[in-house]
């Protein structure tokens, strides 16, 4: 019975003096991190200097639902046409390698 008083008594020293190290390191790291003047930060870019007036542009066209299609021409394919390659152009990317098409969908 006394050597479990004994044996607690030494656990509990032991997890106070723990806990009393702990709470000394932090107040000794806040105020080394409060003692320390603040340091000024560096611009990484340089600040925006005024850009000379852009030169008046059409303004856009309206949008008016049901209208026309954009006139921008639309992203050509990487495959050349058949008359191309008939020519001598080679398509710009390889074949899709067999692994990589898929079987065709079958109607229910």
């Amino acid at each position: 019975m006394a050597a479990d008083r004994t044996g607690l008594r030494k656990d509990v020293l032991i997890a106070s003096a723990l806990v009393v190290a702990g709470v000394a390191i932090a107040a000794l790291s806040l105020h080394a991190i409060n003692a320390v003047p603040p340091q000024d930060i560096a611009q990484a870019t340089q600040p925006l200097q005024s850009t000379p007036e852009p030169q008046k542009a059409a303004p856009p066209a309206e949008s008016k639902p049901g209208g026309e299609r954009p006139t921008t021409p639309a992203p050509q394919p990487a495959r050349p046409n058949d008359e191309a390659q008939k020519a001598g152009a080679k398509p710009m990317l390889p074949p899709a390698p067999a692994e990589k098409t898929a079987p065709p969908i079958e109607k229910k």
